[in-house]
């Protein structure tokens, strides 16, 4: 058994399929699926149940696949702690960020990164925080750019402030006003995203207060489909200031664009785990990200 074979596994219990797991892990599918079952001869169970539709994991085959991933994570952060000693800002980095941010941030952001950061190879993935926090504990990630609070054994610092404005259709009668109160909007729908995005549950946070009331027959799976719906007068609904802004402002030209009383914003972070090497890194890529926004952000 060696660390080669246990990564295959953990990559096999994450894609559920033979052929993706060989292509992450660079190897054809007869080397992989080989090596698997040599490592179900060596432990003296099987892993894996195989059919032609599809693979799943055994019990104990999910129990040790948890463990392997583990354990390659450990090993990575062996070779990036010996890499940090010799060069801290080198390396590749796994960052995560979630969709109510990626499609506006990362376009600010990548090359800022790229120039700050010349010998860091970048690999970006865009999940919701869930998702995000489980790959980054499993150490799958090397750190996240979210909207809530670390969960246990991470580490955090903070990148931004962004403010929520509000969305309206452009012949709505609350277009006249410059700085609308929440209890004003007591009677119109709100459009928000569905159940698993971050934005959603911070939204409904927002609005509790003023007892406004969610569309119960529309919920959208990204902010640009609650950008249009909004523009077609389906409701009204908050965007973070990220989506309005900067390279973004053109696609807003069908709404109307209100700041809220309070200014009500969230909070982005960047997220790693406590046992990671890299936090003169982290500090660089959290510099980088500031310097970026900023000027957006700032442009008010």
């Amino acid at each position: 058994m060696n660390l080669r074979d246990l990564r295959y596994l953990a990559a096999l219990a994450r894609y559920k399929h033979f052929g993706k797991a060989a292509e992450a892990c660079f190897v054809t599918q007869p080397t992989l699926s080989a090596q698997i079952k040599k490592l179900e001869q060596y432990l003296g169970v099987p892993l894996v149940e195989r059919n032609r539709r599809n693979v799943r994991l055994t019990e104990v085959g999910e129990l040790i696949a948890q463990r392997a991933a583990a354990i390659d994570a450990e090993a990575e952060n062996l070779v990036e702690l010996a890499k940090q000693h010799q060069d801290p800002l080198q390396g590749r980095f796994r960052l995560g960020v979630i969709p109510t941010s990626g499609p506006y941030l990362l376009p600010l952001i990548m090359k800022p990164l790229e120039a700050a950061l010349p010998r860091v190879n970048w690999v970006i993935e865009e999940s919701q925080t869930s998702v995000l926090q489980t790959r980054l504990s499993k150490g799958e990630l090397d750190a996240c750019i979210l909207a809530t609070e670390s969960p246990d054994g991470c580490d955090e610092l903070p990148l931004f402030d962004e403010p929520f404005w509000l969305a309206l259709p452009q012949n709505h009668a609350l277009g006249n006003q410059s700085n609308i109160k929440l209890d004003n909007l007591s009677s119109e729908p709100l459009l928000l995203l569905e159940e698993g995005h971050c934005l959603r549950d911070q939204a409904l946070a927002v609005c509790d207060s003023a007892e406004l009331s969610e569309h119960q027959e529309f919920r959208a799976t990204s902010l640009e489909t609650l950008r249009h719906m909004t523009a077609a007068g389906a409701g009204l609904t908050l965007l973070p200031e990220l989506a309005i802004k900067g390279p973004w402002a053109n696609l807003s030209t069908q709404l109307q664009l209100k700041p809220l009383q309070g200014q009500p914003s969230r909070s982005m972070r960047l997220v790693w785990r406590n046992t990671s090497p890299r936090t003169v890194l982290m500090q660089a890529v959290v510099d980088a990200v500031q310097a970026a926004v900023e000027p957006v952000l700032g442009d008010n």
